[in-house]
């Protein structure tokens, strides 16, 4: 998803609205047509990337506002708490035996029948392939048996729409991704344009708290948890790394500063001693995330001169308060709005999915039923070709 072209391959325009210039269709991406569908949207969304099982629906008005007319999110915490994060093939596995009763209940819950939508939302990647194609397979059916259009949503997509779920937001805006498996400055155009700014080069922030809190032998999901062990603490205590200092980019790096948090956590006994370094690292991941964000509203700012100052944070990292309380600061330093998704839509959920759908679907968008399941799917896929910060590999490019 890139300033010129659709993440999703080729952009068939519909005749009323205007899209993103399309680039070429990849060999793995599945290729967007034009609906008829206008006006009013009410999408079945479905998610289904990691280890919740979701179905929402979602009704986009004609101004693109959006109402969440049902949200079901089955957590499947308990089934990979005992091995200390997420273990793919149970997850897989779930998302199998609950997806039907999931979007029934989604159904139930917003009081419409299929013959109500007019389109349905599935995730297609990224994410752990087998569970996506749960959910892809599951959109796929209930599209074909009621002949409504499928729209294969990008994860990503979601989340960096998810604000858009309780807020009046528009577009353009500086957004910051930040969860388990992703972090990264997006510029966000509109609707499948996206401009990546800087990302991790190394490990995701989510993914720092999470095995930072598991040497701290806190339970999963570590992140929550440390975040509550670290109330009260003395966020000063210890002193830790403070990555990628002397470059002058957007990118971000918790390797160093997870591999010293972990040193440290062994040899600590004491309560008070754990409730410190677990407020120091919440502080230090705060204080980098806040940092580079910064530094990409500067030169947004620069960019727009000084017009549509809007800064976005999203993705499950957005629910941590100090990280919230930190970045909220700096978008008011920097003379920036500050937005981020209500808590029931930081975490992975359904809601966003069906929002990104309808927001497609209203340009007149959908795709075809062979659209792939993907686990990898850059939100900027030119940029992340071009400057891969991860080795693209046999799947492609990573972020």
């Amino acid at each position: 998803m890139n300033p010129a072209s659709s993440h999703l391959g080729e952009t068939v325009p519909a005749k009323t609205a205007r899209t993103p210039t399309a680039s070429a269709p990849t060999a793995s991406a599945p290729t967007v047509r034009a609906t008829t569908v206008a006006g009013r949207q009410t999408v079945l969304g479905l998610e289904t990337s990691c280890d919740e099982t979701a179905a929402a629906v979602v009704r986009l008005d004609a101004g693109g506002r959006a109402e969440v007319l049902a949200s079901v999110v089955a957590s499947q915490t308990a089934a990979h708490a005992p091995y200390g994060g997420v273990v793919p093939e149970i997850a897989a596995r779930a998302h199998v035996e609950s997806i039907d009763a999931i979007a029934a209940q989604a159904m139930a819950q917003a009081g419409l029948a299929y013959a109500d939508l007019t389109g349905i939302a599935a995730t297609a990647g990224p994410g752990l392939v087998g569970g996506v194609m749960v959910g892809l397979a599951f959109g796929k059916a209930a599209a074909l048996a009621r002949g409504l259009p499928l729209i294969a949503v990008n994860h990503l997509e979601g989340h960096a729409v998810s604000a858009r779920l309780g807020a009046d937001l528009p577009y353009p805006f500086l957004l910051l991704l930040v969860s388990g498996g992703h972090c990264q400055l997006l510029e966000v155009e509109g609707v499948g344009a996206c401009r990546r700014l800087g990302s991790t080069i190394d490990d995701a922030a989510g993914e720092a708290f999470d095995k930072i809190a598991k040497t701290l032998g806190l339970p999963y999901p570590g992140g929550p948890a440390l975040e509550a062990l670290a109330e009260g603490g003395d966020a000063e205590r210890f002193q830790l790394p403070r990555m990628l200092l002397g470059r002058k980019d957007c990118d971000f790096s918790f390797s160093g500063l997870k591999t010293a948090a972990a040193r440290l956590a062994e040899g600590l006994r004491d309560a008070a001693d754990r409730r410190d370094l677990a407020a120091s690292v919440q502080a230090a991941i705060a204080r980098q995330l806040a940092e580079r964000s910064d530094r990409a509203m500067a030169a947004y700012a620069t960019a727009r001169e000084g017009r549509d100052l809007r800064f976005v944070v999203a993705g499950g990292v957005a629910a941590n308060r100090m990280v919230r309380a930190r970045l909220q600061a700096t978008a008011a330093a920097r003379g920036f709005s500050f937005t981020a998704p209500p808590l029931a839509y930081c975490t992975d959920n359904a809601a966003m999915i069906a929002l990104a759908g309808a927001e497609r679907l209203a340009l007149g968008q959908s795709h075809p039923l062979d659209a792939p399941a993907r686990p990898r799917w850059p939100l900027d896929e030119a940029a992340a070709l071009a400057s891969p910060t991860h080795a693209p590999g046999r799947k492609g490019a990573k972020a």
